[in-house]
């Protein structure tokens, strides 16, 4: 098997990616995930290092500015989420897949980047209203926050015909079981 390939993961905000890649990890010993950076503050629960590498924001423009970043972007004002480049070759080093969880401009910015080395996975929500009712019940984040999340998510959507391949979370246990059989069907070519 070719190690030096990468499955990447793209939806709109509480579409379940997270949710689905950390069941696919768990299913692939070869699969190691990219740490995204970010310049926002962890939330209750994050730790540096494992589930963000957190910046300050000044930081994160002085890695932009020296060129650290495989792709980023200012997500929401003043908010930026990027790949760091050493965390592709970290993992390569390590002869594992890289597993990316990034948002879509993200996600068709490193596809572009990997080519046919790059399996691109949109995760599609059932229905906007269920996309809706996900990200109120995680309680992390203030109705104006959601909202904008939600604006945000009405523009990804409409992207999904740029990725290989979507996947419909309307129930986990089916899109999980259907991400496997995409990525051993990309694996195996």
């Amino acid at each position: 098997m070719n190690y030096r390939k990468a499955i990447l993961f793209s939806a709109p905000s509480g579409s379940g990616k997270t949710t689905i890649i950390r069941e696919i990890l768990k299913r692939f010993d070869c699969f190691e995930f990219s740490i995204s950076a970010t310049s926002r503050s962890p939330r209750e629960g994050e730790r540096d290092g494992v589930d963000y590498y957190f910046l300050s924001p000044e930081t994160f423009a002085q890695r932009v500015r020296e060129g650290d970043f495989l792709e980023w972007e200012e997500v929401y004002a003043g908010t930026c989420y990027g790949t760091l480049k050493s965390e592709i070759d970290r993992i390569w080093d390590n002869g594992h897949v890289i597993i990316f969880d990034v948002d879509v401009n993200g996600g068709m910015n490193i596809k572009k980047y990997f080519g046919s080395d790059a399996l691109a996975i949109f995760v599609m929500p059932p229905s906007v209203e269920v996309l809706s009712q996900r990200l109120r019940s995680r309680g992390t984040e203030s109705e104006e926050a959601i909202v904008r999340r939600l604006a945000r998510s009405a523009e990804e959507l409409k992207m999904s015909d740029k990725f290989d391949v979507t996947v419909v979370n309307d129930l986990l246990y089916r899109a999980v079981d259907e991400t496997q059989r995409i990525i051993n069907n990309y694996l195996m070519n």
